[in-house]
């Protein structure tokens, strides 16, 4: 039976999470700041700027007022990037319809503060909305999901029985989600291995090979979970769809926008060239800041993405920073070195 659901964010994500509620059979509003955008999906039923190759159901409204897009939703799917969610969070809380079930769709952790995603809307919202926040993450590429290719997903929530809503609203034979309860583990594992994806895309652009990338991206699961450990996640998460799945898709996977970074930053490029190129949100670049900094607050060692940032500050050039990492101190493989709490 299909729910109202309202999809905030009309970039890649949102857009294609819309489309696979309108074909799950659910009645679906869009809402987008860009008024031209809302005017071109609702005229030619394309999306002008994200996945423009991929028709819109026509049970998709597109909107430009919040109110409207909220009014009556049973599911909130959060798709803006992760620097609007606090705005447009703020003024959706009187909005929205107090039982409806939230969804957060965006990978990142607020620079400034260093929480993660649902901590966020934890702080913004009514209480009342706090023990229905579920996290969607794990291996899933826009354009796949809107083409129905097969995908498998999380959805976690600490009320497990939130996600198994969710789970259920959006599971499909071409979109398959597994129900968690570590939040945390899901929401630092899809932040944090788009600044893994940039670090083995500097290598891949240097020409460094697949032994570089299968070390790059096995030490970028260590530091994941490293800091999660650290803040109180499940180290098992980390080894689930939302930590190495979703990270050996993002580092390889040539839609993937952050991996797309590194390639560019390994050849040599500057970074304001390569995102005006891209025009979208690389989520990884405002990661890579938030996390170093959050690392620093709880004392753990983060060297691949404290290598990605001295790259995207231009304070070493992509091979001497390959050279870093390679000559660091030598250790334990599992000496991970982050105090107890």
């Amino acid at each position: 039976m299909g729910v109202r659901a309202a999809v905030l964010g009309a970039g890649s994500f949102g857009s294609c999470l819309s489309i696979l509620c309108a074909d799950r059979g659910h009645d679906v509003t869009l809402w987008a700041r860009d008024a031209e955008m809302v005017a071109s999906i609702a005229r030619e039923r394309r999306n002008p700027r994200f996945l423009k190759d991929i028709d819109f159901p026509a049970a998709i409204r597109p909107t430009t007022d919040l109110g409207e897009a909220l009014a009556d939703a049973e599911m909130v799917i959060v798709a803006v990037p992760s620097h609007a969610v606090r705005d447009v969070m703020s003024r959706a809380g009187s909005l929205m319809p107090s039982e409806a079930l939230l969804v957060l769709a965006v990978k990142g952790i607020e620079e400034g503060t260093g929480k993660t995603m649902d901590a966020v809307l934890a702080e913004v919202l009514p209480a009342c909305f706090e023990p229905r926040i579920t996290v969607l993450s794990g291996p899933s590429f826009a354009k796949e999901v809107a083409q129905h290719m097969p995908t498998v997903v999380t959805v976690a929530c600490r009320e497990e029985a939130y996600a198994i809503a969710v789970q259920s609203h959006l599971s499909c034979p071409w979109f398959r989600c597994y129900s968690e309860t570590d939040v945390l583990g899901v929401e630092v594992g899809g932040a944090l291995k788009n600044v893994i994806a940039i670090a083995v895309g500097v290598s891949d652009g240097l020409g460094l090979g697949l032994n570089a990338r299968a070390a790059t991206m096995t030490r970028g699961l260590a530091e994941i979970t490293r800091l999660g450990v650290r803040m109180g996640a499940n180290p098992l998460t980390f080894l689930g769809l939302s930590g190495m799945g979703d990270l050996v898709l993002t580092c390889t996977g040539d839609l993937s926008r952050n991996r797309r970074v590194g390639l560019a930053l390994g050849q040599g490029r500057k970074l304001p060239e390569i995102l005006e190129e891209i025009g979208e949100v690389a989520e990884g670049v405002r990661t890579t800041y938030a996390a170093c900094e959050l690392a620093g607050k709880l004392g753990v060692e983060l060297p691949i993405a404290q290598g990605v940032k001295l790259l995207l500050d231009g304070a070493v050039d992509p091979r001497d920073g390959a050279r870093l990492l390679l000559t660091r101190q030598l250790r334990g493989e599992r000496d991970w070195n982050y105090p107890a709490k």
